[in-house]
């Protein structure tokens, strides 16, 4: 129980497609926002000095009996809404203390209306945004998404099954949910100018959404999700970027951690880019699948996104059948030698691959393969015996 409340649970992977030149078929999530969810590599620590990746803006706690409602968008005249807008922007960079329920409630609710009331006018194209608004609304959204994550189960043990763990919810999801909706639709709005977006959301600022995909909070890593994949189509000057920050997220959790919330949410954002990679493929994406996604393979916890890795898998196959003895041989090298759940998954997916490899790609990895079938006929578990039936059907 106690592990319960300090932890959160993984949450279930679900299948998902994508693009290079701009993006698959968008993301689609069963449930979260309009569309939904994204963070950074510092984020993860305990209660202590700020990340290096902090933005300067410093939020406050408000003094008691400060915080007062500003008059409706339609209440002004309409050449005072930038003003109001900014004024509003202000009173939403406080921070209140969510651990309380009964503490400044009164702040918090004049809190959550004005961000619904920015959501709604951002939504509504009711007025143009300046560059100066611009620049104080992703203030403001740093403020409040760019934060220290609770740390990890400090045992260093994982639940035995991570699905029916009870998720860690945030706290303050209520005003958190608001800022992101702001600037997911933000990002998606028609009238957003990417040559003055890019001044203010650049690199570092989806260097620390991508930290972010640490949160342990489901309905977060949908958000990060959503807005990093309108990112990545929206803003070509930095695809480059979110692919090599992905990668340094992807080695540093098969190499040094293991530790990772948001593994299967970046595989569902890569499984689109990858879905609209021009041909031929260039050798920067081949090495990024020598190198970060078969080793992904590697993890034994592997189970909770291996549905998104398959599918990336099998989309570099698809769109060059003459990669499939390179994964071929990365699935024999990282093939599970006691754990049978593994060697289920492992079997599953070299059945995907095998569908969609060519006869000369075949010949060239069947002698290694084979073996591993028959080591695979002795195995005491039935449905890793069952290997032959599986492969020859």
């Amino acid at each position: 129980m106690l592990r319960k409340i300090m932890k959160g649970g993984h949450r279930k992977p679900s299948k998902s497609d994508g693009n290079d030149f701009g993006l698959g078929p968008p993301l689609n999530s069963g449930s979260g926002p309009a569309n939904n969810v994204v963070v950074n590599h510092s984020s993860r620590a305990a209660p202590g000095p700020p990340s290096p990746h902090s933005r300067p803006t410093v939020s406050v706690s408000p003094p008691m009996n400060t915080v007062e409602p500003l008059p409706f968008f339609r209440d002004v005249p309409v050449a005072e809404r930038p003003n109001l807008f900014l004024r509003k922007l202000q009173l939403c960079c406080l921070h209140f203390d969510f651990t309380d329920t009964l503490k400044s409630v009164r702040e918090k609710e004049i809190k959550r209306q004005t961000l619904l009331e920015l959501v709604d006018f951002i939504q509504s194209g009711s007025g143009k945004i300046t560059e100066n608004c611009q620049e104080e609304m992703i203030k403001m959204v740093s403020v409040n998404v760019f934060r220290c994550l609770p740390p990890h189960d400090s045992t260093g043990q994982e639940p035995t099954d991570p699905e029916e763990d009870e998720p860690y919810l945030e706290p303050s999801w209520s005003h958190l949910q608001l800022v992101y909706e702001l600037l997911l639709r933000y990002v998606v709005m028609s009238d957003t100018d990417t040559k003055v977006a890019k001044r203010y959301v650049d690199h570092s600022f989806v260097l620390k959404l991508l930290d972010l995909f640490d949160s342990e909070d489901p309905r977060e890593r949908e958000y990060l999700k959503t807005i990093l994949h309108r990112i990545y189509g929206k803003f070509m000057v930095h695809r480059p970027f979110i692919r090599k920050a992905i990668n340094n997220i992807f080695y540093r959790f098969i190499y040094e951690t293991e530790r990772h919330s948001g593994i299967g949410e970046l595989l569902e954002i890569l499984g689109s880019i990858i879905n609209g990679f021009a041909l031929p493929m260039k050798e920067e994406h081949k090495l990024f699948l020598v190198r970060a996604l078969i080793p992904l393979h590697k993890p034994k916890h592997i189970s909770v996104y291996h549905q998104q890795l398959s599918y990336c898998i099998i989309q570099f196959v698809e769109k060059d059948y003459k990669l499939a003895d390179t994964v071929i041989r990365g699935l024999l090298k990282y093939w599970p030698v006691t754990n049978c759940q593994k060697e289920v998954l492992f079997l599953g997916e070299l059945e995907e691959v095998l569908e969609a490899t060519q006869s000369a790609e075949f010949q060239r990895c069947m002698v290694p393969l084979f073996r591993q079938i028959a080591r695979c006929l002795t195995s005491s578990h039935f449905q890793v015996c069952d290997c032959y039936n599986l492969l020859s059907s």
